[in-house]
């Protein structure tokens, strides 16, 4: 196969080869805004044996006389990826019933639901389960892996409660949220396991590591925890590495999962116990390289092919030739209801994915307008009763929902509120309505079984792009796994439409397994960065190392052309290897992360710690470390940190321009020619709506989320930015920025606005109270009368104003300079810091109550020593406190003698008016080190 072929600013392609065989053909429309941008189409073409000398592109345009372009793409050089190895036979073997299991207590787990495994996981069963064999099961979606990893699981609690450390990667947050659920459910309740979801937060993380027997957690979230593996014993004591869709190495995730993986492989050779990996995946083409790059041997290797299925799956592809995305959608619509009519027979459940949440409602309504014209009395799709459905539909807050479920339609999306979700889905698995559609992203991570799925349109808008872009495979073959109810029926549906030039290229990849490739060596430079900070990499050499634990390393020879290589010997690899590793560190040394001693040494630099610990990438520390000044102020701190890299992935959907520009034009800051398609302009904009409390809906409410939850990380990391040039009212202004992320206003605004039920009126009331102004949270804490008088609330409302009072750190803080008696210029002195919280009527401390932020977060605190007259910092430490702290902070005297007046701040990074700022005077007195006797 080749693929992806750079196009620009021509309409239209055809790909021919020796001017014979039209292999593909495709209408593309440049369109007028994106005109000086560069186009990428992709396309992937058969290559045939005996192999051509060439492949003509031909762009041809639909408008102009002999506007045309072709372009040869020589076959000279090409090296083909080797052949495949054949798929596991699945074996006719007796069911396995489940008191193979031995135990009683793990019976019991799966008693209620099946007597006997599948054939899959009767297959598995031994290697898993009566061996500690490192096994990759490569299986079709919903053919019971997820029971496979529970064989590993039971088998690692067999060797010992005490002992027991089992991680489990999923690849997505939803994902990673079910299984918790599950597993709390099914090991937690029933085994007295502590099953435990990793936060992202490292304190909270670390506490959970080490009091849980099963950790959950995202690529990331382990990556973040695992880097300092020599430091971290908990990691080291993993005993079971479970990974989870492991396919997916080859899509956006990929390098991560890649990168985690390869570090346990290494671990286990650099300690005396051994980790199990156990992997998950599709069914795959090179499984084989996969499994050997786990370190899984022949006997625990399996790859079914994609046509075993505990329920076979019958597969329909439908093209559609329209040009036009939103014609082409529309004109699916009906393909969509007849296909349900026809294969959903006898009331079976049918699962409908369309592209986005736009088309999650539109295609619901169009279904009830075409089953409204064909249902006698009774809507066609609705299952339950009307009655019992007016009791569910009473709860739901989206108002088109309420319109299509008492016709049988419900619809999902990830911005419908999460009880409307609950309550979609109880009404579709409990059999009350036979249909559901829902938006591509939510095929992961949720429990949605049913006889038929329909696909309908197999393509995205992608922002990036600002172009339609084809689903992953991956994702394709997790939508068709919903089509799978065992037990229930003998075989499942999919219907596939898609734009008619794809319908080949389906058939191909749904029907035979895909090869998966690594794509690590575009995403290296910062995981290299985090391992020359660990001491993992302290040379060239090291690196190149390091790389030879990878997937990428054993793909290299495999299929040398996509990781452009020449040639296959060991000189080819070598070199390029050594040019990647040359390549990447030149960057890393250019951006101050780390420095190369000798051309050969490497020693991480106060950037490169920073990036690795925060986990943020190296170009967005050296876009902080490049722009912020000492006269940074509030609008200039907002631009740099709306700029950061992890933001340039915001997508920019068709129509949101226009969103943008307004919420832009209402906004405490405005923009100089703001270009809307920029998602670092669209970042800002949400960050400035949040503080502003504007409400955004849809997909920007989604994508402000994402914006929200990693503006923490990355403030942190420019507080230490900041910290390490000395500057400190700058650092104290991207403090206030964290507090006011976490509680949605602006540091101007009236502190009360942080309760719930505040509004701007009743602060402003509370202000100008006669007698006396209420202005702080600590002002709030009178008797109850005079409080219900001076709010006029419910009851209800006056519990919650009191529960956040409670909450509200209340803490006391004491100092001493320790031997400043006798402090010369220069000297290190040294401030002991005594906090102590004021615990009655609090149970819950750390907990932040921030009803705007989108998760739960930890309270964090910075303690700073500045000299407030020079904008100086001089000592900054972050600390963690529950109830009672000592904190000691050393910083130099100053270079002058005489009495120096110097300030200590106590800043929360979550609450706005409970900050502290102290004064005390260091005095120093002349002479250096020659006057004074030890």
């Amino acid at each position: 196969m080749i693929k992806s072929m750079d196009m620009s600013s021509h309409f239209g392609s055809l790909l021919k080869t020796d001017g014979e065989y039209i292999l593909h053909h495709e209408y593309f429309m440049l369109k007028k805004q994106y005109i000086e941008e560069d186009h990428t189409l992709n396309f992937t073409v058969p290559i045939y044996e005996p192999l051509p000398p060439q492949y003509f592109i031909r762009v041809v345009s639909d408008r102009w006389l002999g506007s045309q372009a072709v372009l040869p793409v020589s076959f000279r050089h090409l090296i083909l990826s080797e052949k495949y190895p054949s798929p596991t036979e699945l074996l006719d073997l007796q069911p396995l019933p489940v008191t193979a299991l031995r135990k009683p207590a793990y019976k019991a787990l799966y008693d209620k639901s099946f007597k006997h495994f599948n054939p899959i996981q009767t297959q598995v069963f031994t290697v898993l389960y009566n061996t500690d064999d490192n096994v990759l099961v490569a299986a079709p979606t919903g053919s019971g892996k997820t029971i496979c990893a529970e064989f590993a699981l039971l088998r690692n609690h067999q060797n010992g409660e005490s002992t027991m450390r089992a991680v489990y990667i999923a690849p997505i947050e939803a994902l990673a949220k079910e299984r918790y659920r599950e597993w709390n459910e099914k090991f937690g309740k029933s085994l007295g396991l502590r099953v435990v979801e990793l936060t992202g937060e490292t304190a909270t993380d670390l506490k959970r590591l080490e009091v849980g027997h099963i950790i959950i957690s995202t690529p990331e979230k382990w990556d973040a925890l695992s880097r300092r593996w020599k430091q971290r014993k908990h990691v080291q004591q993993v005993s079971l590495f479970i990974v989870d869709e492991l396919h997916l190495i080859g899509g956006q995730m990929g390098p991560i999962l890649e990168i985690i993986v390869s570090r346990m492989r290494r671990i286990s050779s650099h300690i005396d116990s051994t980790i199990r990996i156990v992997a998950l995946s599709a069914s795959l083409a090179n499984a084989k390289d996969l499994g050997e790059w786990i370190g899984a041997t022949s006997h625990g290797l399996f790859n079914f092919p994609p046509g075993v299925r505990p329920v076979p799956l019958e597969i329909h592809i439908q093209g559609v030739d329209i040009s036009n995305f939103e014609a082409r959608m529309q004109a699916m619509t009906k393909p969509t209801y007849t296909s349900i009519v026809q294969h959903a027979k006898n009331r079976k459940p049918a699962f409908v994915f369309v592209p986005t949440r736009k088309h999650s409602k539109l295609t619901a309504l169009d279904l009830c307008t075409y089953s409204n014209a064909e249902s006698g009395d009774k809507p066609l799709f609705l299952l339950g009763s009307e009655e019992e459905l007016d009791i569910f539909i009473s709860e739901i807050k989206d108002e088109t929902l309420k319109r299509t479920l008492p016709l049988g339609v419900g619809y999902l999306h990830e911005g419908l509120n999460s009880d409307d979700q609950e309550v979609v889905l109880n009404l579709f698995v409990g059999g009350r309505i036979q249909v559901c559609v829902s938006s591509s992203s939510m095929c992961w991570g949720k429990p949605m079984p049913a006889h038929l799925v329909v696909v309908m349109g197999t393509q995205y808008y992608d922002g990036r792009e600002n172009a339609h872009t084809d689903y992953p495979i991956t994702d394709l073959l997790q939508m068709m796994g919903h089509a799978s109810r065992p037990l229930v029926d003998n075989s499942g549906i999919c219907v596939i439409l898609c734009h008619a030039p794809r319908k080949e290229y389906y058939k191909k990849f749904l029907y035979e397994a895909f090869p998966v490739e690594s794509h690590l060596h575009h995403f290296l430079h910062d995981n290299l960065n985090a391992e020359v900070v660990v001491g993992v990499i302290e040379n060239k050499q090291d690196a190149v190392d390091y790389l030879t634990w990878t997937f990428m390393y054993r793909r290299l020879t495999k299929n040398p052309n996509y990781y452009n290589l020449q040639g296959v010997s060991h000189r080819h690899l070598s070199d390029n290897l050594s040019d990647l590793v040359e390549n990447v560190l030149s960057d890393l040394e250019s951006s101050k992360c780390v420095s190369i001693e000798e051309d050969m040494y490497l020693k991480s630099l106060n950037l490169g710690l920073i990036a690795s610990y925060y986990y943020i990438s190296y170009t967005t520390i050296e876009r902080f470390s490049s722009s912020l000044i000492p006269k940074t102020r509030m609008k200039g701190l907002l631009d740099i940190l709306a700029s950061a890299s992890e933001y340039a992935g915001l997508p920019i959907r068709p129509g949101e321009e226009e969103l943008i520009r307004k919420l832009i034009n209402h906004q405490r800051f405005s923009f100089e020619n703001p270009k809307c398609t920029d998602p670092h302009v669209k970042a800002n904009a949400l960050l400035q709506a949040h503080f502003s409390r504007h409400t955004v809906v849809g997909n920007l409410a989604a994508d402000q989320r994402e914006v929200l939850l990693s503006a923490h990380r990355l403030l942190q990391a420019m507080v230490d930015v900041i910290s390490s040039n000395g500057w400190l009212s700058l650092a104290i202004l991207a403090m206030e920025v964290s507090q006011m992320v976490t509680q949605g206003m602006w540091e101007k605004d009236s502190m009360l606005l942080q309760l719930t039920h505040f509004t701007k009126e009743l602060a402003k009331r509370c202000q100008e109270n006669p007698g006396r102004s209420i202005e702080t949270v600590f002002d709030l804490v009178m008797e109850d009368d005079e409080r219900r008088e001076l709010l006029q609330m419910s009851d209800s409302q006056l519990l919650d104003i009191v529960l956040f009072c409670n909450r509200f750190p209340n803490i006391d803080m004491s100092y001493e300079v320790l031997d400043g008696d006798d402090v010369r210029p220069g000297d290190n002195v040294t401030l002991q810091v005594t906090l102590e919280r004021d615990l009655e009527g609090r149970p819950e401390v750390g907990q932040v109550d921030a009803p705007r932020f989108p998760k739960s977060k930890e309270e964090g605190w910075w303690l700073v020593v500045g000299d407030s007259e020079m904008n100086q910092l001089l000592a900054i430490k972050r600390v963690s406190l529950q109830r009672r702290s000592k904190v000691k902070l050393a910083f130099a005297a100053p270079a002058e003698a005489g009495k120096k007046n110097l300030t200590i701040y106590f800043m929360c990074d979550s609450y706005l008016g409970c900050d502290q700022e102290y004064n005390f005077s260091v005095d120093v007195k002349e002479g250096g080190d020659g006057d004074r006797s030890d």
